[in-house]
């Protein structure tokens, strides 16, 4: 048995496929199967291990934000770093989301935040809540220094 994540797109899996895989560290486009035209109908991909299979569908199935693929960075430049390259084209929005030129959306988080939210002080907790939903990109320095200075 195996678990994949399927995403449908309207025309621009290759395209994405490829985006994805330059911007994500231990990525790679794993198999294309084309139409007869040489257009590409499935491709498959790994994002740092997780396996993602991309389809060219046509329109009628756009992505929401009821589901994201989230990333868990360690430092603010990987933040900016994503952040930047994923809303080109996008648009950002609350709390570490943004939605891409595909429509699909995205979660960058810094890996402290769980520790930051952890709910073992309310007072911390409540004070990095409220500085989290006052960003669209998560800055990590402001998020200690609401947990630091509550």
């Amino acid at each position: 048995m195996s678990v994949n994540t399927f995403l449908w797109f309207d025309s621009n899996a290759e395209e994405a496929a490829a985006r994805y895989t330059a911007l994500i560290p231990n990525s790679r486009i794993s198999d294309v199967n084309r139409h007869p035209d040489g257009s590409a109908f499935i491709v498959s991909i790994e994002l740092d291990g997780h396996p993602y299979t991309l389809m060219n569908g046509g329109p009628g199935h756009p992505f929401t934000d009821a589901a994201s693929i989230q990333v868990i960075v360690d430092t603010q430049a990987e933040v900016d770093r994503l952040w930047d390259a994923l809303v080109d084209g996008g648009e950002p929005g609350p709390c570490g989301w943004l939605t891409d030129r595909y429509g699909l959306s995205w979660q960058v988080v810094p890996a402290a935040l769980p520790t930051l939210m952890d709910g073992a002080n309310p007072t911390k907790t409540a004070a990095v809540a409220a500085a989290l939903q006052s960003m669209s990109k998560l800055d990590i320095k402001v998020l200690q220094d609401a947990y630091d200075n509550a």
